[in-house]
């Protein structure tokens, strides 16, 4: 499939009504058509995986496009300078979101890159750290507690953070890492009450919004299970 027919696709199923939809839930609406997931989804199937595909997509600057860059290129090819140049461009949740779950976190420099971005000041780059962190305790099976245990001081600098969007992704990051297993779900809990005595609207709600997650009885009962041989 070649640029120009995945552009025309793109632009054959614009819905202005859904852009107005997006510009509610705070998605940027430049350069934007109203494309759903599922049909981005059905065109990066017959596209399949293309790298230099991507890059033309992504250079186009077209919010779909952008999403569907992400869900086809090769994790592999992926450098940490193609990663820097997207971040920067980020500048809607769903698109920093998709890169980070369809693509980011598959490279390796997910965990460099998570370190790095959440400790920036701009909000997307910020919230792709957390997202990042959250994408890795959900898909990086093998990966081990210390891994996670070394983003918990990140997360408690970043609850803070009144702007909604990180606030969020930081409340995420953590939920996920608890759930991963009962030594990171205790180790999560911890972090949480630590932020919960923070003198910060932003941090009690990260972290009550965490506690009643991630101490729950389901959730307890879950991982309870998990660890039985």
């Amino acid at each position: 499939m070649q640029y120009q027919e995945i552009i025309q696709r793109i632009k054959a199923l614009s819905n202005p009504e859904a852009v107005s939809n997006m510009e509610r839930f705070g998605i940027s609406a430049s350069n934007t058509y109203g494309v759903s997931i599922p049909n981005l989804r059905a065109i990066a199937k017959d596209a399949d995986k293309n790298h230099s595909l991507a890059q033309q997509l992504w250079a186009s600057g077209i919010h779909e496009a952008r999403i569907l860059a992400s869900m086809i290129d090769e994790a592999t090819k992926v450098t940490p300078e193609q990663m820097e140049g997207w971040v920067k461009d980020f500048d809607s949740w769903d698109v920093c979101d998709g890169c980070c779950n369809n693509l980011f976190y598959k490279t390796s420099f997910a965990y460099q890159k998570a370190l790095e971005w959440s400790s920036r000041s701009e909000e997307f780059v910020k919230r792709a750290g957390f997202v990042l962190m959250a994408c890795l305790a959900v898909h990086d099976k093998r990966a081990a507690d210390e891994r996670f245990l070394g983003f918990l001081s990140l997360i408690i600098r970043g609850s803070v953070d009144d702007r909604n969007f990180v606030r969020k992704a930081v409340n995420w990051a953590l939920r996920q890492i608890g759930k991963r297993n009962l030594n990171l779900n205790q180790a999560a809990i911890e972090t949480a009450r630590t932020i919960q005595g923070i003198d910060s609207k932003s941090a009690k709600w990260v972290a009550s919004d965490a506690l009643r997650e991630l101490a729950s009885g389901k959730i307890q009962l879950r991982l309870q299970r998990q660890e039985e041989p």
